[in-house]
């Protein structure tokens, strides 16, 4: 829970945050104050680079925000609320559950409830793992466990460096990837009988044209108001229900 701009899921000080980069638990980002590169910090970034966790250097007034204290001593570290699993162990789920793999690929989904309600719809309809970005994305924050309203136990969540290589690799190994955006084929006219990827656009721009030219196609939902676009997780829901649906029809 966050109140007060405090998050639960920050580690602030040095020493904290040493030993968090030196547990075997996830981390989703390390935030240091700008012009404090030096010492036991400038150690701290290179183990964070080493793991290849994004570091950004940012205001005091920022650190004293993100873990809602002036303790931090220059550098706060956010870790992932539930560890994160790899492409390999989504699929080797999907495969002794004795089905086709689901997954959902999210692009650049940034605000932490619309990642919680993707991955609470996503568990309630029989997805096998959710991808998403390590850059320009929401990790697995405690508002995201929250909003998922438990289903982030339920759920494998891999975090990859390149999203576009990632679907490449899905592709190689059998899938047919969908993207969800505006001008494709309506969702229920669409056949989902094979390995299957979903892929959501962030809030505010949609797929990226690199990710979506890796696309094997596009799905729309009918809309039939004046807003012409609806929120990613009710897209998500809408789009993933029928996929479910067709899933369990073919057994």
């Amino acid at each position: 829970m966050e109140r007060n701009n405090i998050n639960t899921s920050a580690v602030g000080g040095r020493n904290a945050v040493k030993e968090l980069l030196g547990s075997e638990r996830d981390i989703d980002k390390i935030y240091v104050q700008r012009g404090e590169r030096e010492g036991s910090v400038k150690m701290l970034v290179a183990k964070a680079i080493e793991r290849r966790i994004p570091v950004s250097e940012v205001d005091r007034s920022k650190l004293d925000a993100i873990l809602g204290s002036s303790n931090h001593q220059g550098i706060v570290a956010i870790a992932a609320e539930h560890n994160y699993s790899s492409i390999d162990e989504i699929l080797e789920y999907a495969h002794s559950r004795g089905e086709k793999p689901f997954v959902v690929i999210c692009d650049g989904v940034e605000d932490p409830h619309n990642l919680g309600a993707i991955i609470r719809s996503a568990e309630c309809c029989g997805v096998h793992g959710v991808i998403i970005p390590k850059r320009r994305a929401v990790g697995l924050t405690s508002v995201v466990a929250k909003s998922s309203a438990g289903a982030i136990e339920h759920m494998r969540v891999a975090r990859v460096t390149n999203l576009a290589s990632a679907i490449e690799e899905l592709k190689e190994r059998g899938f047919w990837i969908y993207a969800a955006d505006m001008g494709g084929e309506e969702y229920y006219s669409t056949e989902f009988s094979t390995a299957v990827g979903i892929v959501l656009g962030s809030e505010g721009f949609g797929i990226s044209r690199l990710v979506k030219e890796k696309c094997d196609f596009t799905v729309s939902i009918p809309l039939y108001g004046r807003v012409n676009s609806m929120n990613v997780s009710c897209a998500a829901a809408v789009i993933l229900a029928e996929v479910a649906r067709q899933r369990q029809k073919g057994r």
